[in-house]
C-alpha cells in the first residue's frame, strides 16, 4: 500500500488524453500567481501600502496594525477556497478573482485616505479574492499528469510568486510620487487582473461532475478523508508542520544588519529586490533536480542546506561580509526550499479529483505553522544571544527536525513512500 493512499481513485485510473502530457505547460503557473504575488506579495506585506500610508502621515503603529489585518486572508483562506472546486472551472475562478482583486484594490487606491475603512474594506474583500487564484492553481497543478511538470510547476509558481512581488514593489513605489492615487490604483489594479489572462493558455480541465449533491459530498468526502485521515498521512503532515527552510528569519535579518556593519542602502538591496530575485533564482534552480528524487527526501536535504547556510551568520565574525555571503546562500536555499516544499504539498495532495483546490488550500494553510512559531523562537534566540543567536536558532532547529523526518524517509523503500498521486506518470 503507498504511503498516503490515492485519492480518487476512479480519477487517477483515467488513462491520460492523447497530448494531454505536451498541453501541460508547467512553466505557466510563475504567471498564474502573478495575481496574488502582486497584491499579496507586494502590494500588502512587500511594503507598497505601508509606504503610501507612511506618505499620508498615518503612524507606524497603525500601519502595523492595518497590514497585519490585510495580511489575514493569506492564513484563512482555506475556509472559502474550496468553492474553486464547484460550479465552474478552476481557471475561470482564477480569472475572476484576479479581476475582482484588480478592481476592488484599484477603487480603494482611489480612496483620500488608505487607512480609511472603506480603504480597508475594499482591499480586504480584494485580498480575499486573490486567495482564490492560490487555490485555483493548487487544484489546477494537481490536474498534471506527470510528475516531472508537478515539480516544475511548483519551482515555477514559487518563482514567479517571489520575483512579481518584488517586481511590483519596485514599480508601483518608483511611479507612487509621479501618479495621482488614483492613477497608481489603476495600474495596481492591472497588474494585478492582467496575468490571469494566461489562465486562457492553459490545458482545458475535465470537471469532474457527480449526479446529485448527495453523491458529489460523498465523493468530497471520500477525497478527504483518504489524504487526510490516514495514519500513513502523519509523516507529510509532520514535514508540512517541522521547522526546517521556513524562512522565518527573512524579515528578523534586517534588523540585525548593523552589527555585521551594513548600512540601510544595502539592507534595502539585498533584502529587497535583490533578496527576492535570489529567492526566485533558487525555486527555478529547484528545477535541476531530477523527479526521481522523492520530493520530502530533497526537501529535507534543502533544509539542511539552508539550515547550514545559516551557519555562516552564526558562526562568522560580524562583518560585512559574512552577512552578504550568508544572507545570499540562505535566501536562495530559501527559494529552492519553498519550490520544493511545494512539491510535498502536491505530493501530499495527490490528482486533485473533485476537491483539489481545498485540499491544497488546507495542506498550504499549514505551512504557515512554522514560520509562526519560528518568528517567536528567532525572536527569542536574537534576544538572548544577539544577531548571532537569531540565525544560530534557527539553523540548530531547522536542522534537528530535518535530520529527524529525513531519517524516517531514507528508511521507506520508495514502493512503500510513494507519492498520494501514485497513478501521476514517471
Amino acid at each position: 500500500m503507498n504511503e498516503i493512499e490515492a485519492v480518487g481513485e476512479e480519477a487517477l485510473l483515467l488513462p491520460l488524453a492523447k497530448g494531454a502530457v505536451a498541453n501541460e505547460r508547467p512553466w505557466l503557473y510563475a504567471l498564474l500567481i502573478a495575481p496574488s504575488a502582486v497584491l499579496a506579495n507586494g502590494v500588502i506585506q512587500g511594503g507598497v501600502l505601508a509606504y503610501l500610508m507612511r506618505q499620508q502621515g498615518i503612524g507606524i503603529g497603525r500601519i502595523s496594525q492595518l497590514i497585519s489585518l490585510l495580511a489575514l486572508p493569506t492564513m484563512i483562506y482555506f475556509l472559502w477556497s474550496p468553492i474553486t472546486d464547484f460550479l465552474v472551472r478552476r481557471r475561470t475562478w482564477l480569472l475572476l478573482g484576479a479581476v475582482s482583486a484588480g478592481v476592488l484594490t484599484a477603487a480603494a487606491f482611489g480612496s483620500r485616505r488608505l487607512d480609511s475603512r472603506s480603504a480597508v474594506v475594499l482591499i480586504f474583500m480584494g485580498a480575499c479574492c486573490c486567495q482564490l487564484v492560490v487555490s485555483s492553481c493548487g487544484g489546477m497543478m494537481g490536474t498534471l499528469h506527470v510528475e516531472r511538470s508537478r515539480r516544475v510547476a511548483g519551482s515555477f509558481y514559487q518563482g514567479g510568486s517571489m520575483a512579481f512581488g518584488a517586481v511590483a514593489v519596485f514599480v508601483l513605489i518608483m511611479f507612487s510620487e509621479r501618479l495621482k492615487h488614483g492613477t497608481l490604483g489603476l495600474l495596481t489594479g492591472a497588474l494585478i487582473a492582467a496575468p490571469a489572462l494566461f489562465a486562457l493558455a492553459t490545458a482545458k480541465q475535465d470537471v469532474v461532475v457527480e449526479a446529485g449533491f448527495v453523491r458529489t459530498m460523498r465523493r468530497v468526502w471520500g477525497e478527504f478523508k483518504a489524504t487526510f485521515l490516514r495514519w500513513r498521512a502523519l509523516p507529510y503532515s509532520l514535514v508540512i508542520v517541522f521547522p526546517m527552510a521556513s524562512g522565518a528569519a527573512i524579515g528578523l535579518l534586517p534588523g540585525v544588519a548593523r552589527e555585521y556593519g551594513v548600512n540601510g542602502a544595502h539592507v534595502a538591496w539585498v533584502n529587497g529586490l535583490g533578496g527576492a530575485l535570489l529567492m526566485a533564482g533558487g525555486s527555478l534552480a529547484a528545477t535541476l533536480i531530477p523527479a526521481r528524487f522523492r520530493a520530502p527526501v530533497v526537501y529535507l536535504s534543502v533544509g539542511l542546506v539552508n539550515a547550514g547556510a545559516l551557519c555562516v551568520l552564526w558562526l562568522g565574525a560580524l562583518l560585512p561580509s559574512t552577512y552578504y555571503v550568508g544572507l545570499t546562500l540562505y535566501l536562495f536555499t530559501i527559494g529552492t526550499g519553498y519550490a520544493m516544499f511545494t512539491a510535498v504539498v502536491l505530493e501530499f495532495l495527490g490528482h486533485s479529483g473533485k476537491s483539489g483546490s481545498g485540499r491544497y488550500s488546507i495542506i498550504n494553510s499549514l505551512g504557515n505553522v512554522p514560520v509562526l512559531y519560528m518568528l517567536v523562537l528567532d525572536g527569542w534566540g536574537g534576544e538572548k544571544w544577539g544577531a548571532r543567536g537569531l540565525a544560530g536558532t534557527e539553523a540548530v532547529v531547522g536542522a534537528v527536525g530535518a535530520l529527524i523526518l529525513l531519517a524516517y524517509f531514507m528508511t521507506q523503500k520508495k514502493g512503500e513512500a510513494a507519492t498520494a498521486g501514485t497513478a501521476v506518470a514517471e
